[in-house]
């Protein structure tokens, strides 16, 4: 199997200063995982720059607008006390949406089978006209439009293991039963979404867990909800909002899974890629703060993208 690697020395430019989780050095810590020399057939691949017509798909023109016109020439500038631009910000943002585009792109071509997007900002808590919660643009709900407007695709299949609530991808696709969005997070926990009678056209499939869940109430939730699920739905593209700060050393959260869990989910991923789409499964990095568990929890979904 043929799994891209997307990464860009710009991602590094968007600072969010001093002690602020989502920051260069998650990539960083990424980057060196992955130069294990069981990573040497992942092809690289140099993230370009998005367009403002395929962020336009999700975001209106006035946000992005609003978001450029928000990004400093030098320093920094808080959208909330979360949500921080600076003036590298803007490369990184259009980058991280390049990257889910390309990728997109190359798979449904068939030149690549799956691709990691090692991307930041983050996308899955930007609804369509509100940035928040570290995220700008949403990456992977504009990666899904894209594949089903440029693609004609029927039915994509979006599956988020952040251990906090897509809202803005929920918010994105509430109404379109064309995209299944399925997932799993802590409650009650930010952004105070997420709860299973939050069903859309039945569209929307939301799983909560509990502070203290290990990886057995993670796999059986996965196993006797979501995976069902995503059986029935069988997409034509699979895409991950791939968040590992549900690691039980992660310090925003308080789920407890190990590196082990995220190896088998993303076996289970792609099983039902396998069988419904020709295997192609698109993986975009959302959060993850301890820098350890992230480069670990990355190198085993990874390495499990790879050795299909």
């Amino acid at each position: 199997m043929t799994t891209l690697y997307y990464s860009h020395p710009d991602f590094l430019l968007h600072d969010t200063g001093t002690g602020h989780p989502e920051c260069a050095d998650r990539l960083r810590s990424i980057e060196k995982a992955l130069e294990a020399p069981e990573f040497s057939h992942l092809v690289r691949v140099t993230a370009p720059p998005g367009t403002q017509q395929q962020i336009r798909l999700i975001h209106p023109q006035f946000y992005i607008d609003n978001i450029c016109a928000a990004i400093p020439e030098q320093g920094r500038h808080s959208l909330d006390p979360d949500t921080i631009v600076s003036s590298g910000t803007g490369k990184a943002a259009f980058r991280a949406v390049g990257a889910v585009c390309d990728a997109v792109d190359r798979i449904l071509a068939g030149k690549a089978d799956s691709a990691f997007c090692a991307i930041r900002p983050p996308g899955h808590h930007a609804e369509p006209a509100s940035a928040r919660g570290f995220c700008l643009f949403n990456n992977v709900a504009i990666a899904a439009e894209y594949a089903r407007r440029q693609y004609h695709l029927e039915r994509i299949a979006i599956v988020d293991f952040d251990v906090h609530h897509g809202n803005g991808t929920q918010a994105a696709f509430y109404n379109r039963p064309d995209v299944l969005y399925v997932s799993s997070h802590e409650m009650p926990h930010y952004p105070g979404t997420g709860y299973s009678s939050e069903t859309g056209m039945g569209n929307i499939i939301n799983v909560p867990l509990a502070a203290g869940d290990t990886g057995v109430e993670f796999r059986h939730k996965y196993s006797t909800v979501i995976l069902p699920a995503l059986r029935n739905f069988k997409p034509d593209l699979l895409l991950i909002s791939a968040g590992f700060d549900a690691h039980r050393n992660d310090p925003l959260a308080s789920i407890m899974l190990v590196e082990d869990d995220y190896r088998w989910v993303t076996q289970q991923l792609m099983a039902i890629a396998k069988s419904s789409c020709a295997g192609r499964i698109i993986s975009a990095l959302e959060g993850g703060y301890n820098l350890n568990a992230l480069a670990a929890s990355v190198a085993v979904h990874v390495k499990a993208l790879l050795d299909d």
